[in-house]
């Protein structure tokens, strides 16, 4: 005679009593709360996106959650990353990620991917999760995730966010795809970066936890999702638009005939071929851009001894501009090289002293010897409370 052994719990005591607000939920109850113990989340950036995402993920019991970033945490980071603290700065975020994630809910296991996601990896590190959640802030990455969901046929929780305004919407695979909304990527320059632009840190929270919302509803295959809607938040105002889209049946990605079966070259495709990243990557190698502070700038323009150039973008310049500053976007320096003096000194500036310092070394490999890059760019140029232009640029 054969004895039968009596099935174990489905949930531990702690785990009853950890999730109980949770599992009370018609929605949820002791199977979802399971499911979700059993199911892998991988979130794409540790960043404003990321990490509202993450610990939200990491308190509903989410049992396996992996973050791919390739940077330390920044000084700048922290007024909207919420997962890293002060003494984390220098810190890789996977590992600031990790330790934040496990203090919360020692339950899951966090499986950090310290690496810039690529074309030659995507697929690798993709393939074992249930759900992507995608917090990158660049178009590269962005198609990227899109591309590699697609192919591994993985819903995708996708978000934006930038100054005071987010965007939220979810793609499920045979429902659609990034490409079916955006065929193609925006200009360089048209759309800043949070880096250039700005963002309110609470904006990064609120949309950030959408997508957790999202990622648990897939997880338990209940409720509506945002498939084939974009949610538009304007935090300004207080006002949520949602927006009705449609797979695209031309689509080159997920269309009846696609023409896109192997991952490209996103850095190519979307124009920005060697563009910078916007936090410090992991391995920092030393600057040797030559700079100035803004009191030498100031000194060296009020003297006559420099010429300024700014590299922004217009959009950028109409908003502000320094006094006497000569506009030549990035994009546009190869093509108007013959315009910067090789015979005086030249200083080169953006909003923050990124791109410029792009700038600047291009030309000093050129053989501009006498150019420099100002330090903080723009926005330092008015913490000083130097005085700045507005309006529509003249004609230069």
């Amino acid at each position: 005679m054969t004895l039968r052994t009596r099935p174990g719990p489905l949930l531990t005591k702690e785990q009853m009593e950890r999730y109980s607000r949770q599992t009370i939920l018609e929605e949820v109850g002791i199977q979802g709360q399971r499911k979700l113990l059993d199911s892998k989340v991988l979130i794409i950036g540790a960043g404003g996106l990321g990490s509202p995402a993450a610990i939200y993920l990491a308190a509903a019991g989410i049992g396996t959650l992996g973050i791919v970033d390739g940077d330390r945490v920044d000084l700048s980071n922290l007024h909207r990353q919420v997962m890293h603290f002060t003494h984390d700065i220098g810190r890789p975020k996977t590992q600031s990620a990790r330790r934040t994630l496990e203090d919360i809910n020692p339950d899951i296991t966090v499986v950090p991917h310290q690496t810039v996601l690529t074309s030659e990896n995507a697929l690798e590190i993709l393939a074992d999760y249930d759900v992507v959640v995608n917090g990158s802030d660049n178009f590269p990455t962005r198609y990227l995730v899109n591309d590699a969901c697609v192919m591994l046929r993985k819903p995708l929780v996708d978000a934006s966010i930038l100054k005071w305004e987010g965007q939220a919407t979810a793609f499920l695979p045979g429902r659609g795809c990034y490409r079916c909304l955006f065929p193609t990527p925006p200009p360089p320059g048209t759309v800043p970066s949070c880096a250039e632009g700005g963002i309110v840190g609470a904006l990064a929270g609120h949309m950030g936890t959408l997508q957790a919302i999202e990622a648990i509803k897939i997880l338990l295959d209940t409720g509506e999702t945002l498939a084939n809607r974009l949610l538009i938040y304007d935090a300004l105002i207080g006002e949520v638009r949602t927006l009705r889209w449609k797979r695209n049946p031309d689509c080159l990605m997920c269309g009846d005939h696609p023409t896109i079966t192997a991952l490209i070259d996103y850095e190519a495709f979307c124009g920005v071929p060697g563009r910078e990243p916007s936090h410090p990557p992991a391995v920092v190698t030393p600057a040797a851009t030559p700079v100035v502070s803004v009191a030498e700038a100031k000194e060296m323009l009020d003297r006559g001894q420099a010429r300024l150039i700014d590299v922004r973008e217009v959009w950028e310049w109409v908003t502000a501009r320094i006094p006497g500053a000569t506009l030549i976007p990035m994009g546009e320096i190869p093509q108007r090289m013959s315009e910067i003096p090789k015979d005086h000194p030249v200083i080169i500036h953006c909003a923050t002293g990124q791109r410029s310092a792009t700038v600047t070394d291009a030309l000093r490999r050129a053989g501009y010897e006498r150019v420099f890059n100002l330090a903080g760019g723009i926005v330092a140029w008015m913490n000083e409370q130097l005085p700045v232009d507005a309006g529509a640029p003249e004609k230069q």
